[in-house]
């Protein structure tokens, strides 16, 4: 529903008025009282007298709250000059015109928006307690499969060598030719531990 306010005859140039009216146009009706009141606009002083009759207008015959009210449309035209004469030299004169405006300011209501979250982020989901669902058959039926180690039991590395590079540096080649000594199983080291622990 749109409610509106006209006040006439006002002593502004309507283009002063104008500027004005062009940074509110569209915005909040109660925001906007707050602007115009510190404004340091000549016209600001007159627009605003005119939004809060508006509103007041809006609150009294049709019981619209003022947080509800956006600014839907801002007229300003001209009215009547008024001619003043300045006196100048040699008997002349200089008109001065001072100009008058009439100025109708339209409210609307409108849905007041819920505030967003920054972002747009979304709530995270509360947790649940339920018993938990049983997950997708996609790999339920492998198991990892257990590999048994079995160690064996060392044996002794014989290296080879050319018949050539015998009969050159035969004491090369039985440096080379090397036995590995058999490893102690584990089971056999915690046993013998054992046995000195229990001979002390």
């Amino acid at each position: 529903m749109e409610v509106k306010a006209v006040a006439k005859y006002v002593r502004v140039q309507p283009r002063k008025v104008r500027i004005i009216a062009d940074e509110v146009r569209g915005k909040n009706a109660n925001h906007t009282v707050s602007l115009l009141r510190y404004h340091t606009g000549k016209g600001a002083k007159a627009l605003h007298q005119v939004l809060v009759s508006a509103m007041a207008n809006a609150q009294e015959n049709h019981g619209i709250a003022p947080e509800q009210l956006k600014i839907a449309k801002i007229t300003i035209d001209e009215g009547p000059r008024l001619k003043r004469m300045q006196a100048r030299a040699m008997g002349r004169g200089n008109r001065i015109v001072k100009k008058t405006s009439h100025i109708t300011v339209v409210v609307e209501d409108y849905e007041v928006e819920k505030p967003v979250k920054p972002h747009g982020t979304k709530a995270k989901p509360r947790p649940t307690f339920a018993v938990p669902t049983k997950r997708s058959r996609r790999g339920s039926g492998k198991q990892a499969e257990v590999v048994e180690v079995v160690a064996e039991e060392p044996t002794a590395v014989v290296i080879e060598a050319a018949p050539e590079a015998i009969e050159t540096a035969p004491e090369a080649v039985a440096e080379e030719v090397t036995t590995v000594e058999p490893v102690e199983e584990p089971a056999a080291i915690e046993a013998g531990a054992s046995d000195e622990k229990g001979a002390e």
